[in-house]
């Protein structure tokens, strides 16, 4: 059994068990790495659990494509032909989804010319990145933390009080519309809001109903729209 294992392949060049072993193996763990900083940093409605598993094995199928080509031309064309046959018509609608997808493919490609070192050390920068790009929110341009919309049920010239309440509980405060109602005193106003203390948002909304010239108060997290 062990005979058929070694002398199995027939390819020019003989087959380095160690180095294959080691090539999956290391695409395995990158791939692994990189999976759990997606699924600790995304963000959004579009998570899916089978794209996920996919970040694990795509690495590992494009290491060992780069193994069994092996620098043989015949066999790259060959290769190609096959991919063509295949579709794949899952839409990624996240760019960032995209990156993810290009590294571990890179990622793959090294581990299968056995350039581990490149690998590792690509690994651990793409991961590096991705996570200061969670972790600084770069590229926003506003960030909130909450939503509020409520109706005034008092003339605009009073609003001062409102605005009051609001900078206690809030290191920025952004009015984001302002309708009035026909027949109706007041106007019904929304805002957004970054807290100075995200976990405290019952204390702002028991200080928006004890006051009486407020009504009709509904809030939603900032992180739950959607980009346009």
């Amino acid at each position: 059994m062990s005979d058929w294992i070694y002398l199995g392949d027939v390819a020019p060049l003989p087959t380095d068990f160690m180095a294959l072993i080691m090539a999956l193996l290391l695409a395995f763990l990158c791939g692994q790495l990189l999976a759990w900083v997606y699924m600790y940093t995304h963000s959004g409605l579009s998570y899916s659990r089978t794209y996920v598993a996919s970040l694990i094995l795509i690495p590992i199928t494009v290491a060992l494509v780069m193994m069994v080509l092996d620098n043989n031309l015949v066999t790259a064309f060959s290769l190609m032909a096959v991919f063509a046959i295949v579709r794949f018509r899952n839409i990624v609608r996240d760019t960032l989804d995209t990156v993810y997808i290009l590294s571990l493919i890179v990622i793959g490609m090294a581990c299968g010319t056995q350039k581990f070192s490149t690998a590792v050390i690509g690994t651990g920068v793409a991961s590096f990145v991705l996570l200061y790009v969670w972790f600084t929110s770069f590229g926003s341009r506003q960030r909130y933390d909450l939503i509020l919309n409520l109706h005034w049920a008092d003339s605009l010239g009073e609003i001062t009080s409102l605005n009051n309440l609001l900078d206690r509980h809030a290191l920025k405060v952004q009015m984001a519309s302002q309708r009035s109602v026909q027949d109706e005193e007041g106007a019904d106003l929304s805002y957004r809001l970054l807290l100075r203390d995200p976990s405290r948002v019952h204390d702002l909304l028991n200080d928006l109903q004890a006051n009486t010239s407020i009504t009709r108060v509904t809030t939603m997290k900032a992180e739950e729209e959607s980009e346009v």
